[in-house]
């Protein structure tokens, strides 16, 4: 898909919400990552073909997986393991969250050696 400029501004101003929104995510309880994850979803069609394409997909497997690791942790803190889950899953999503807006930033994939593409 060709986008213009004007497009490729909205759609990186979304992305950059979303980054926000899973950050929030942190002092709302998981809403705002729900949120993000819904947009990523809703988004997903207009982003296709394009360099923030991997993005959308960074953004919606960090969702995923934070979740599942979320919780696995709760559901094991029972037998204390989960103490040692959750503080690993917050570092993991910070990590994910950083990693993804200083790529943003910088105009690059979130998986350059696949799509073949480095920037704008």
């Amino acid at each position: 898909m060709i986008f213009d400029e004007k497009q490729q501004a909205e759609l990186k101003k979304y992305t950059y919400s979303i980054y926000i929104l899973q950050a929030l995510g942190f002092v709302t309880g998981g809403i705002t990552s729900l949120i993000a994850v819904i947009i990523n979803y809703i988004k997903d069609e207009d982003v296709r073909g394009g360099w923030l394409e991997s993005h959308f997909r960074w953004q919606k497997a960090t969702f995923w997986y934070g979740l599942l690791w979320t919780v696995l942790g709760v559901l094991t803190t029972w037998i204390l393991i989960g103490y040692v889950v959750l503080p690993l899953v917050t570092v993991w999503l910070i990590y994910r969250i950083a990693r993804g807006w200083i790529y943003l930033v910088d105009g690059k994939t979130m998986y350059p050696q696949t799509t073949g593409e480095n920037s704008e």
